[in-house]
């Protein structure tokens, strides 16, 4: 390991080198600092309404202590839900930082409730939240071009290459050896402060492992491209411009055009038209006559034909029954929206395929289980909370049943779902593929380095 010693004390010689891992270092610590203190500041949030819910809960059921109709329970009482964070959340926080992951829903449609939960500006929403994800496929990239780019340059300019081409084990060994120094030192300054926080919530060892994976991958591609680059017969000015336009190219320019030519080619509705489309059936059942209303209702619930004839003026059910009918004209809608987001995100995960920053952020969010996938479940879990609690106050309402204590402590709870780490299978074959073939290429162009 003689060799591992001689090359650490070149490197330490460079004092931008140092910097520049040193800046890696503290860039990356702050990263997983800024994820971490995020994940617990929701953790902190929904412990909070948690609380705050069964104070409320507790407010609505005395009023329900000698009795009460059911449908002004559905109306006034709100159920809270909640999208827990996951152990690996920290590393990219992907939808969380624009999805709601609390929200609290009634007995009524459900669509509204659905997507005016939170609004954000979109101009702060856009720079996102500086995680390790940010800092793995943004910044990383610049630091391996920064130790790399005059890897030989630098020693033709000194006129020490022909020299060196002269001795002894030089030429491919010594080049693998020295960008292999370097890039494992990038990869240790972005990992060890993963190691530190995973280790030390409890992350699962599956989770820190693909996260490591997904690391080591994106910067072999890197070292293989820059080695590409650096090993040509091009000043030391050139090899950098060419490598940073590489990185521009890759990390900002075709994601963007991508991103612009998958919007167009796979439109989706924004959320807020599903919103509008439930609102204008729900209130537009105001002016439909109620029997009307009724007999549309017992088409998709046959279960409840016997029930009475509606009295007249306002009655609950009558209410209750247009609302369900706003959410089913709505269906067809919500179906193309979740297909369109769906496929979407299909061609996004194939994009990863062909471009590593891509595949990096789509492979950790779904480890940390921060995208799309994710927050559909989450709506799906709503959805069925929300089946669960009308179906509970249909008896009440459409039979004329008194409401009491015992029913409203009786109702349905939303309860957190079971996470568990999923690997991203989908993506890192292509991460891996991609960093192997540029590492390839990158140890063929070592052999092709001539004095000049």
């Amino acid at each position: 390991m003689s060799w591992l010693a001689h090359e650490w004390r070149l490197l330490a010689r460079s004092r931008l080198a140092v910097t520049a891992l040193a800046l890696l270092l503290v860039l990356s610590a702050v990263a997983v600092i800024c994820g971490a203190r995020e994940v617990a500041r929701q953790q902190q949030t929904i412990a909070r309404l948690a609380e705050l819910q069964q104070h409320d809960l507790a407010a609505q059921a005395r009023k329900y202590t000698h009795g009460g109709d059911a449908g002004s329970a559905a109306y006034f009482t709100f159920h809270s839900t909640w999208d827990a964070p996951s152990p690996t959340a920290f590393l990219a926080l992907g939808l969380r930082d624009a999805a709601p992951y609390v929200l609290r829903v009634r007995a009524l449609a459900l669509q509204a409730q659905l997507h005016e939960g939170e609004s954000f500006n979109p101009e702060l929403a856009l720079a996102g939240r500086f995680d390790f994800g940010f800092v793995l496929v943004y910044l990383a990239p610049l630091f391996v071009i920064a130790l790399l780019y005059d890897l030989v340059s630098g020693e033709r300019r000194s006129g020490r290459l022909g020299t060196l081409l002269a001795m002894s084990g030089a030429g491919r060994r010594l080049w693998l050896r020295r960008a292999g120094l370097r890039v494992a030192l990038v990869f240790a300054c972005l990992v060890l402060p993963v190691l530190g926080a995973g280790l030390s919530s409890g992350t699962a060892t599956t989770a820190l492992a693909t996260a490591l994976l997904v690391t080591a991958a994106y910067l072999a591609f890197w070292g293989g491209l820059a080695l590409i680059v650096a090993t040509r017969s091009g000043s030391s000015a050139a090899n950098a411009t060419a490598l940073m336009g590489c990185w521009a190219v890759l990390t900002l320019v075709l994601p963007t055009i991508a991103n612009a030519a998958l919007a167009r080619a796979v439109p989706v509705h924004q959320g807020v038209e599903l919103m509008l489309a439930q609102r204008q059936a729900v209130h537009g059942a105001w002016d439909l006559p109620p029997e009307a209303t009724m007999e549309k209702f017992f088409r998709t619930h046959p279960e409840w034909k016997h029930t009475a004839p509606l009295p007249s003026g306002f009655h609950w059910k009558w209410y209750y029954a247009f609302q369900q009918l706003g959410d089913e004209s709505a269906a067809p809608q919500v179906a193309a929206y979740r297909e369109g987001l769906l496929a979407r995100q299909e061609w996004t995960a194939r994009l990863g395929w062909l471009l590593p920053g891509v595949g990096v952020q789509a492979a950790l969010h779904r480890q940390a289980d921060t995208d799309l996938q994710a927050q559909l479940a989450y709506q799906d879990r709503i959805a069925d909370f929300h089946t669960r609690l009308r179906t509970y106050y249909y008896p009440y309402l459409l039979d004329d049943v008194r409401f009491g204590l015992r029913d409203f402590a009786a109702q349905p709870r939303f309860g957190p779902s079971a996470r568990s780490a999923e690997t991203p299978a989908g993506q890192l074959p292509g991460l891996v593929l991609m960093g192997i073939w540029a590492l390839v290429l990158g140890v063929a162009a070592t052999g092709r380095v001539r004095p000049m």
